[in-house]
């Protein structure tokens, strides 16, 4: 249900559909393997907007602020690297990963740093100190955070059919399709079980204030450049993936007697 003025309550994601659509358009020739998974993100916000729009999740408007909020963190990396400006080390390495790369591979390498550094950030955006004291508020975003699994997954299927349609997979791709699908909707859950449980230790720490966050921040950087370098590897990385997880998990923070 939109608002009174007949706004729908996915107002803020179709804009920044409109944002990717025209990023997407100008990317110059050069740069058009990053056209892999901008298309692929393109298509997954939309799908989150039509969840919106028909009411799949329990606080839609919620959704809608927190869903603009994570393809901002994106759409600003990818201005400032277009720009010739510094970008975190997540995104460093998949803008700078060779263009060689199986579309397939790119795609993960975008998935990666947007889910497992930028998601946890963007859930902060949206949701202050005090909610995080509001167990009942927070039961009910955690559960809209779940079902993002639902559309995600929904779109595994169709993203897989792209690139094969495109002829970006080769024939052991293909043969390993069935396995790969699954290894992608396992990874994609346990990576979003570990984004829920990162946000929380960030939270904790920008409640102790700025320094406190930047540590656990710079953390959650070097956690995710680490996984992107494993990606980078050769070999069959959903299948390596599915043994060894996607996610990253922020440990314990140090106390302050391991520092001396």
């Amino acid at each position: 249900m939109g608002s009174e003025d007949g706004t729908p309550p996915s107002a803020g994601v179709a804009h920044v559909v409109q944002r990717m659509q025209r990023r997407l358009d100008a990317l110059p020739t050069e740069l058009a393997r990053r056209r892999v998974f901008l298309g692929t993100y393109l298509r997954t916000t939309q799908a989150v907007g039509a969840a919106i729009d028909r009411a799949g999740f329990e606080d839609p408007g919620w959704v809608d602020a927190w869903d603009v909020a994570f393809a901002e963190l994106y759409l600003t990396a990818l201005d400032n690297d277009l720009a010739g400006e510094p970008v975190s080390r997540p995104w460093r390495l998949a803008f700078d990963a060779p263009a060689e790369l199986p579309p397939l591979r790119h795609v993960l390498l975008g998935i990666n740093a947007h889910v497992n550094y930028d998601l946890p950030q963007a859930l902060l955006a949206v949701i202050s100190d005090d909610d995080f004291g509001d167990s009942t508020l927070m039961d009910r975003r955690r559960r809209d955070h779940e079902l993002i699994d639902g559309v995600l997954a929904s779109r595994v299927g169709a993203e897989d059919d792209q690139l094969t349609a495109s002829g970006a997979k080769n024939l052991l791709d293909r043969v390993l399709t069935p396995l790969n699908r699954l290894a992608s909707q396992r990874f994609l859950r346990e990576s979003r079980q570990k984004v829920w449980h990162n946000t929380a230790e960030l939270q904790r720490a920008r409640a102790a204030g700025p320094q406190a966050y930047a540590v656990r921040l710079a953390e959650l950087e070097l956690l995710t450049a680490a996984k992107i370098v494993d990606l980078l590897q050769p070999g069959q990385v959903l299948l390596r993936l599915a043994v060894a997880g996607f996610g990253v998990t922020l440990p314990p923070p140090a106390s302050p007697l391991s520092a001396h």
